[in-house]
């Protein structure tokens, strides 16, 4: 297999206006967004304490190594779609090559407006600090109208669109190196350190602990890989891609170690455990309501800027799913004059609308453990695929000391999946099977396609 052209034009007339500054602004503006400042309480209350900066640092290392399967398949096939083209090309000579597709676009309809509402749920959070009256009825009608201005926002040509990615991601990297440097700067490690008794005491209740604050870390984590979903519009992908993903891994995993240990080395981990907005109260505590209400809105643009990336990314997936001819054809579509997929972009941009009026806890568990055994275990078991049966195709990227990245992120995946409870557990279990069951469906009506 050979690579896309890297000029200015991507396939199926898409613009290739991504370079590596854009690629990785991109996937940094994906992965920070609201997470951090919504979750850090999630993460001390998973594991009782400050030892839970050990699940950051377990989800950096699998988050990195996952990363590396990402670059090597992104490098070979740099198309849209990311995972839904690589397990398609993958297993093209195999029974599964229309199976694990399809399965990947079934989870995907409903993790991905899962993944882009926990950003919505979060910018509500936040903009509780300035009307704390918030009820839930008004709560959804903030997410929707978000959800609606980041339709507005992407929908136009995908030129003006990088440059705005851009502009978002200098907003989120003011955001967090001005609270990191308050941090820094008024750092009690007495605090931060206040270890509780029997914190590192290995027992069963502590490995569950653990998978509970990686789950919570990946989904901070999330986003290294989104310029996979947008190979085709992505100058010399080959190169700017795997630098991407790799820039963002290790940018992100210093600014979340740097920025979770300020925070808890001022405000102390049991007062911030049961904080609704912990970066605006960290803020208030050092500088007072009113610097505490400029962060806030720094937060509320970084909020926006993840979602806004999130579903540029992901809109792409049906609509390459759909070019195919293995998903609806309205998804084919591209805007008469803009030349992006606006079928898609509206349909997700509504589904995730609509996910956002669940709980984020609720939101965080389901999308990760729907997502884990079809994406992120599938595309591992591809990568080897590839390399020992389809030589043919053509790895301009290698990871470093391959197997051993690919077998780490393996482990790393089914252990955060197997720790996540029963319920989500069977929730995951339950998508995958449910999904065979439609696929078989699917292949009886349309025999053509399937």
């Amino acid at each position: 297999m050979t690579n896309h052209p890297q000029d200015s034009a991507g396939g199926h007339g898409l613009v290739r206006g991504f370079g590596t500054l854009e690629a990785t602004a991109l996937n940094m503006s994906n992965m920070v967004g609201v997470g951090p400042f919504i979750t850090i309480p999630l993460i001390i209350g998973s594991m009782g304490g400050p030892q839970c900066m050990l699940g950051w640092l377990l989800g950096a290392i699998l988050a990195l190594c996952d990363g590396l399967v990402w670059s090597e398949l992104a490098a070979a096939m740099p198309g849209v779609g990311g995972t839904y083209l690589y397990l398609q090309t993958a297993f093209e000579k195999t029974r599964l090559a229309a199976l694990l597709p399809f399965l990947f676009i079934w989870q995907f309809i409903l993790s991905g407006p899962l993944e882009i509402a926990s950003g919505y749920i979060g910018f509500a959070q936040y903009l509780k600090y300035f009307w704390r009256e918030m009820g839930p009825m008004e709560t959804r009608l903030v997410t929707s109208a978000v959800g609606a201005l980041v339709v507005v926002a992407l929908y136009r040509k995908v030129t003006d669109v990088s440059r705005l990615t851009v502009v978002l991601w200098v907003g989120m990297l003011i955001t967090v190196v001005f609270s990191i440097a308050s941090g820094l700067t008024h750092f009690h490690p007495e605090i931060a350190f206040d270890f509780p008794p029997g914190a590192f005491t290995f027992s069963t209740g502590f490995l569950a602990g653990l998978g509970s604050a990686m789950l919570i870390a990946m989904y901070d984590f999330m986003g290294y890989y989104d310029i996979c979903y947008v190979g085709d519009e992505v100058r010399s992908p080959a190169r700017t891609i795997p630098r991407s993903i790799i820039f963002s891994v290790l940018a992100v995993a210093g600014i979340y170690s740097l920025m979770n240990v300020s925070i808890i080395g001022v405000v102390p981990w049991r007062e911030a455990m049961q904080s609704k907005f912990i970066g605006a109260e960290f803020i208030e505590r050092l500088y007072g309501a009113k610097a505490a209400a400029v962060v806030t809105i720094l937060i509320l643009w970084t909020a926006f800027a993840s979602v806004f990336a999130l579903l540029l990314g992901y809109s792409r997936i049906p609509y390459a799913a759909a070019v195919k001819g293995h998903f609806f054809k309205p998804f084919a579509k591209l805007h008469p004059t803009g030349n992006f997929p606006h079928i898609s972009l509206l349909v997700m941009g509504a589904f995730s609308i609509v996910a956002s009026f669940w709980s984020l806890d609720t939101v965080i568990s389901a999308l990760l453990t729907s997502r884990v055994l079809v994406q992120f275990v599938a595309q591992i078991a591809a990568l080897h695929y590839i390399r020992k049966h389809r030589r043919e195709i053509a790895l301009p990227f290698r990871m470093w000391l391959y197997p051993a990245p690919a077998i780490i992120a393996l482990v790393g995946w089914i252990y955060v999946f197997s720790t996540s409870g029963w319920v989500f557990v069977g929730f995951g279990v339950l998508t995958l099977a449910v999904g065979v069951a439609a696929h078989i469906i699917w292949r009886k009506l349309s025999p053509e396609t399937a």
